[in-house]
C-alpha cells in the first residue's frame, strides 16, 4: 500500500506542472471570420497588452481553415503599431498544405488549425497595448474559406 503522504505530494507536484505550462503565453486569441468569407478590406485587429520589456518573446499566427480551402497558402499583411504610433508592417507567407495538398494543421472533420512561428525573437520596447492588423494579401478581394486567424504570443 502506498504511503497517502506520497500521493499528496505528487498530486501537488503534479498540479503545479500542469499550471505553470501556460505561464509563459502573454497572448492567445482568435478573431473569427463570419461566414468564413474573408473580404480583402476587412482588417482583424488584436489588442495585445505588453508589460514586460525586458525578454524576449516568441510571436505566431495561427489560421484555422475549412478543407474546402482552394489554396495551399495564404498571404498576409501584418501591421503592429506600438505605443507612441510607431507602426511596423510586413509580409508573410502561411503554409496550409504541402505540396501533395495534405493539409498541415491540426483538427478533424471539416476545419485545420495551422500554428506559424512568425518571429522567433521579439523584444518590446516599451510597454502599453500593441496593436496588431492583420489583413489577407491574396488576389482576390473575397477569400472564402478562411475562419478564424489568431495571434499567440510567449515568452522565450
Amino acid at each position: 500500500m502506498k504511503n497517502p503522504l506520497f500521493n499528496i505530494a505528487l498530486l501537488i507536484i503534479l498540479v503545479a506542472l500542469f499550471s505553470s505550462c501556460d505561464k509563459k503565453v502573454i497572448y492567445n486569441n482568435f478573431t473569427p471570420i463570419a461566414n468564413a468569407t474573408w473580404n480583402k478590406d476587412s482588417l482583424l485587429k488584436f489588442e495585445v497588452p505588453v508589460t514586460d520589456t525586458l525578454k524576449m518573446h516568441r510571436f505566431f499566427i495561427n489560421v484555422r481553415n475549412d478543407i474546402d480551402y482552394k489554396y495551399s497558402n495564404l498571404w498576409l499583411f501584418v501591421n503592429i503599431t506600438q505605443p507612441g504610433d510607431t507602426t511596423v508592417t510586413d509580409t508573410f507567407e502561411v503554409t496550409l498544405a504541402d505540396p501533395a495538398g495534405k493539409w498541415l494543421g491540426s483538427g478533424f472533420g471539416g476545419f485545420k488549425t495551422t500554428e506559424n512561428l512568425y518571429r522567433g525573437s521579439v523584444y518590446f520596447p516599451k510597454s502599453g497595448v500593441y496593436e496588431i492588423k492583420i489583413q489577407h494579401g491574396m488576389r482576390g478581394k473575397i477569400l472564402e474559406g478562411i475562419s478564424d486567424v489568431g495571434i499567440k504570443i510567449e515568452q522565450q
